[in-house]
């Protein structure tokens, strides 16, 4: 989805080309979100005069737009707030005048970028309208930008906080969104807000920060009141107030970012999407809660909240704090290095991700699983009536690709859905109930909002999730990060080996307590000890199938056919091929071929069949003979040293593992498969046409 990017500086000289490299490199850094117009605003010649740069296309077109320009690129500031975007269409068509930022009016005296939707903007846009307000473009956005100007002129005296105006503005919109408010009124500060789309704020100083968090203000509370080091109120009146060795502070030096000797330093804020953007300029990160609203001013950052309802809120977000983070991410792993892309690095980085999800989880001398985020919550997973896994896209293969070891280690009834499809059946949920939550970013829209739905009604809620900090981590009440390091391609290649991995593992350890499965989980845990090499050994053939895609390219779909636990490979297989090379491709289940899909067969169908050895090899053994017998030449996917294959037979050849790991292998060349169909076709393998990588709207 579009990606937020702004930059806040105080006492720190910078030159305006030093700013505009800044946002650029921001708004590149979140390209893999997927978007198809850019922008940026930043502060210009004359006071309260803003200048905007925007294109539609790649943030490349924008940096050539800006170098052609006649802008002063060596006017210094001392202090200064931009603000850049990258969109991915939702209200109106790609073009410069519906690119972001949004601004209120022609003299830009408030301007916007924003990520999600407005679900009421038409209605907002109808009352402004009224009032003889006149839109430029088709964005939901530009409802919020009149708002805000609206509400503005409406105060006759003026005097409104740039806080208070943009908390007046926020309770009259529905939907999902994060925002960031610029404005000539209020110059060198910058207000941003969040509600499901997810936003966090970066920190840099010269000097070491004097705490390592920002107090939330609360309507009514005592900003005077001395803080901890735990970041609570050390009142009398305070729900906890632990003793502390470290000297007490103010709630307003919380907020100002001082130097150990007490004094204001210069300082720099960025605000992003994703850490991603952030990385390469501090390490030091505060992640905004679900209606927060925060303000930086003078080297200040306050922290509002925008309601309080008792009960309707997570614990996260009523908490007194925002805990200032350090980032684990380093910059190097979100570049190419030696690859062409962003996919195929990823692909080649699955031994390595697999080994990283299962590192300090797998004892391979005793066979041994800890999963320390499961651990106090184990015994009520045992004893739950039924496991649910909710998920969207790849994560939901993951999930139908695990569900039948699930089934057999834990002997609990388990069901697979499609987060959307979830919410809109308005499933029953019970409190006995485990449901387990998967999303590589942990902002997926409609498994954040299945989250809150089960939590509603007292399910226990597991998030299995690959980004630290996201928004589904920390609404459950327990989970594992998958640890498969930053995905920047759209693809989500190494999120599906190492899901299933960790649902694998999660499996293992709910059996633990079963005699009689030990000798099943040890055959499983030998399986991943050498799954590592294995993933290697697979990876060799990516000529071969380099040479296969020539041979396939051409055609205008392509089926892929397995069953059992290969149905769920099919299905990612075929999801990937079509994402990614445009291919119409589909995943069939082999035992449904006689009631319909057989009719599709003839000598000019492309089909691939994954005939690896299983229980069910015979049953796919017949499910070929059928389609070899209506013409068809099948490519066949299956274990190396199987002689049951027909010698004429176009084969892609996998090492053999036990039954429940085999679709880890198996997908690999589905993956390679896709990326080289893709370049055949010359389509952008790490930004695929309409599509986003985090889906932070229904």
């Amino acid at each position: 989805m579009c990606g937020i990017f702004g930059y806040c500086s105080f006492l720190k000289e910078k030159r305006r080309s030093e700013v505009l490299e800044v946002l650029c490199a921001g708004l590149a850094r979140q390209e893999y979100r997927g978007y198809d117009s850019a922008g940026l605003g930043i502060d210009g010649d004359k006071p309260g005069e803003v200048v905007f740069f925007r294109e539609v296309g790649k943030v490349a077109g924008l940096r050539k737009k800006i170098a052609a320009s006649s802008i002063d690129v060596n006017k210094t500031f001392i202090s200064q707030v931009s603000i850049a975007h990258t969109r991915w269409a939702t209200h109106g068509p790609p073009s410069d005048r519906n690119c972001h930022p949004i601004r209120s009016d022609e003299k830009a005296e408030f301007c916007v970028v924003h990520n999600g939707i407005v679900t009421n903007s038409a209605a907002l846009r109808a009352v402004l309208q009224n009032r003889g307000y006149v839109f430029e473009t088709d964005t939901d956005t530009e409802a919020v930008a009149k708002l805000i100007k609206y509400v503005y002129e409406s105060r006759p005296d003026k005097r409104i906080t740039f806080t208070e105006l943009v908390k007046t503005v926020l309770k009259e919109l529905e939907g999902s969104f994060a925002f960031v408010f610029k404005s000539s009124h209020y110059p060198n500060e910058v207000v941003t807000a969040r509600r499901g789309s997810p936003l966090l704020i970066g920190v840099k100083t010269d000097k070491k920060l004097k705490v390592d968090f920002v107090d939330v203000e609360f309507a009514g509370q005592d900003n005077d009141a001395m803080i901890g080091d735990a970041g609570l109120p050390t009142s009398p009146s305070s729900l906890l107030a632990p003793p502390s060795a470290n000297p007490k502070v103010l709630r307003t030096q919380s907020r100002a970012f001082m130097s150990e000797d007490g004094l204001p330093q210069p300082i720099e804020f960025y605000i992003a999407s994703d850490a991603s953007a952030i990385v390469e300029h501090t390490k030091r990160v505060l992640y905004l809660e679900d209606d927060d609203i925060a303000h930086i001013a003078e080297g200040e950052l306050h922290i509002h909240r925008l309601r309080r309802k008792t009960g309707d809120e997570t614990p996260s977000q009523v908490a007194a704090t925002r805990s200032i983070e350090t980032l684990e991410l380093e910059i190097a792993a979100i570049m190419k290095g030696k690859f062409d892309t962003f996919m195929q690095k990823e692909i080649y980085e699955q031994p390595e991700s697999v080994v990283n999800t299962m590192r300090g989880r797998v004892n391979f001398d005793s066979n041994q699983i800890t999963l320390g985020g499961l651990r106090a919550y184990l015994p009520i997973m045992r004893r739950c009536r039924r496991i649910v896994f909710i998920a969207c896209g790849t994560s939901y293969h993951s999930c139908l690709a695990t569900r039948a070891i699930f089934e057999e280690l834990t002997e609990i009834p388990v069901s697979v859905e499609l987060a959307s499809d979830f919410l809109d059946r308005k499933t029953p949920i019970f409190r006995d109930d485990t449901v387990l939550f998967l999303s590589q970013s942990g902002e997926t829209a409609d498994t954040i909002l299945a989250l809150r739905y089960c939590l509603e009604r007292g399910a226990l809620c597991v998030g299995v999730v690959n980004t630290v900090g996201s928004t589904l981590s920390r609404e459950t009440h327990c989970g594992v990060h998958i640890n498969a390091g930053p995905e920047v391609g759209v693809a989500s290649t190494k999120a599906y080996t190492s899901q299933y991995i960790a649902l694998i593992l999660i499996a293992l350890q709910l059996s633990e307590d079963r005699i009689s499965f030990s000798e099943r989980r040890n055959q499983i845990i030998n399986g991943l000890h050498e799954m590592p090499a294995m993933i290697k050994k697979v990876l060799e053939q990516d000529s071969t199938l380099q040479q296969l895609a020539t041979t396939i390219a051409d055609n205008k779909s392509l089926l892929l056919m397995g069953r059992g636990y290969q149905y769920a490979t099919c299905l990612e297989g075929a999801l990937k091929i079509k994402e990614i090379s445009y291919m119409h491709s589909e995943g069939i289940l082999a035992g449904e071929l006689k009631h319909g899909p057989l009719a599709l067969i003839d000598e000019n169908m492309p089909v691939i069949i994954i005939m690896t050895q299983d229980s069910l090899y015979p049953k796919v053994q017949s499910a070929f003979a059928q389609i070899t017998a209506r013409k068809a030449q099948p490519i066949v996917l299956c274990n190396e040293g199987d002689e049951g294959i027909p010698a004429g037979a176009k084969t892609i050849r996998v090492p053999k593992t036990i039954d429940c790991l085999q679709g880890l292998l198996n997908i690999i060349p589905l993956q390679l498969l896709s990326y080289h169909l893709a370049v055949k076709n010359g389509a952008d393998v790490d930004f695929p046409r309409n599509l986003a990588k985090s889906v932070t709207v229904e």
